[in-house]
Parts: structure tokens; sequence; C-alpha cells
């Protein structure tokens, strides 16, 4: 199917522009970047016990205008 392998294209375009601190941007629809998330202090939910979460690395997406329009009618 040509627009399966054109929808894996897109993913994969917008998982290497992350992967290299790019943004990918999809007019209409929004953008793609990857954005740093410092290391913090959290508690475990069960017990209550404070512990370290470690600094890592998160996907945003920010969508555009026309797609907020669309989801807020």
């Amino acid at each position: 199917m040509v627009t399966a392998s054109i929808v894996e294209a897109v993913f994969h375009a917008i998982a290497d522009a992350a992967s290299s601190d790019a943004e990918t941007s999809i007019p209409g629809f929004g953008k793609f970047k990857a954005k740093a998330s410092l290391e913090r202090e959290g508690r475990n939910p069960a017990t209550g016990e404070k512990m370290t979460v470690a600094a890592s690395r998160k996907r945003a997406f920010t969508p555009a205008k026309a797609l907020n329009d669309v989801l807020n009618r």
C-alpha cells in the first residue's frame, strides 16, 4: 500500500529529527520536537518513599492553530 509507506516515512522523518534535536513541522497539523527533562525528586506513589527521577529526553507536540480550531468547534 502506498499510503502506509507514506505514513511510515513521515513517522521515520519525525523520529530522525527528534533524535538530532531538530524540530519537525507539518503545516496545518503541528510541530514535533525533543525537549530535555531535568533530574528531579519524586515519590513512589505506593509507599510515599522519596526517589530520584533520572533526567531524560521527551517528545513534545504543539498543535497548529488550524488543528486547535477544528478540535474546539
